[in-house]
């Protein structure tokens, strides 16, 4: 008998039950806005597959722990781009220790019958711990590879070198910045880079404050073209948002700079495609543009040193540039970029 611990909490999370206890699903019923109730780990694949399930946020597994036919179903999830927590009635273990030889395929053992905890502060901390887990996986991988432990390393020395010889260039384009306009001297924005994983971009301030919210004023003056659907992208030539101290550092590249903390980071790489606006990313999720999320994000790249600052460049070709770097990419490509990277600094349109 369920023990009452209170008024439910409702979250607004997902749920993929696993199992068949009627008591259970009537509770889960009430804290879920979205749930899925599935009797055996095969059904849910049926209609994972079929599309009868949609999105979910966490797995709660209610049925006879079968180590076999969780890792199975944890391979099919991870066949299809799903990685959630999975949550397991700790009914069907002796005690909690015995559960946790198990811990690489399950990622909390709790008491559904007498549940105490808030949902959405239970699953929000395991979606975060599972997305760690994953980019440590990662890593691990990465750093298999020869030619990526030699890209990092590469990364961490030369932008460490260059923070460092560059602290008083730092230091005047922050005086000049203050001078001439009020706000801050950094602009920090979400951008998706590699894999669409999203992180905080930094680059000097260039433009009055605020310039975000005037985008759709000067969509007609998008060099892209103002198409509502396919890929999208935004730039515009002279624009009137950017300030005379932000054009002379955007014309020489300097308010790049600050990208140099993400590639210390890890964030970014010297060299790859540009890491994106979320709304420009939002359109490049198609089987023909995907590719291009494959490379590292970084400061530089094939973009840069053949269409950078040049008006006459359309969105199909600056995505089919980053492909190619994608398809091709490695240590050789990378110091041949480098090499003709400087030449490309100077932009000759205001864009």
């Amino acid at each position: 008998m369920r023990i009452d611990n209170g008024p439910v909490i409702k979250t607004s999370y997902s749920l993929l039950y696993i199992g068949k206890v009627q008591q259970n699903i009537d509770f889960l019923t009430s804290v879920f806005s979205q749930a899925y109730f599935i009797e055996n780990y095969n059904e849910a694949q049926t209609k994972i597959e079929s599309g009868e399930i949609g999105n979910f946020d966490v797995v709660i597994a209610d049925t006879s722990f079968n180590e076999i036919e969780l890792r199975e179903f944890l391979v099919f999830l991870c066949s299809n781009g799903i990685e959630v927590p999975i949550i397991y009635n700790e009914r069907y273990f002796l005690n909690k220790s015995v559960a946790l030889k198990y811990s690489d395929i399950i990622d909390d053992v709790v008491d559904i019958g007498n549940w105490q905890y808030d949902f959405t502060s239970k699953i929000s901390f395991l979606k975060k711990e599972k997305a760690y887990q994953a980019e440590q996986r990662q890593l691990i991988e990465n750093l298999k590879d020869p030619d990526f432990a030699i890209k990092r390393i590469f990364d961490i020395v030369i932008s460490t070198l260059l923070l460092i010889i560059l602290a008083p260039v730092f230091l005047l384009i922050a005086i000049a910045i203050k001078i001439e306009s009020r706000g801050p001297v950094f602009y920090n924005s979400k951008r998706a880079g590699k894999g669409y994983k999203i992180f905080k971009f930094h680059k000097f301030r260039t433009m009055e404050l605020n310039a975000d919210t005037k985008m759709d004023t000067l969509n007609h003056l998008n060099q892209y073209g103002t198409e509502e659907k396919g890929v999208k992208f935004f730039k515009i030539s002279n624009d009137p948002r950017i300030t005379k101290v932000g054009k002379f550092l955007r014309n020489t590249s300097l308010d790049e700079l600050p990208q140099l903390f993400n590639v210390l980071k890890g964030q970014m790489s010297l060299v790859g495609n540009r890491p994106l606006p979320l709304y420009e990313a939002a359109t490049l999720t198609t089987n023909e543009c995907v590719e291009r999320f494959m490379a590292p994000a970084g400061i530089t790249g094939l973009w840069q040193i053949k269409k950078r600052g040049k008006a006459d460049m359309s969105a199909e070709e600056r995505v089919n540039l980053d492909i190619s770097y994608a398809r091709k990419f490695n240590l050789f490509y990378d110091f041949w970029i480098i090499a003709r990277t400087p030449r490309a600094l100077l932009q000759k349109d205001n864009v």
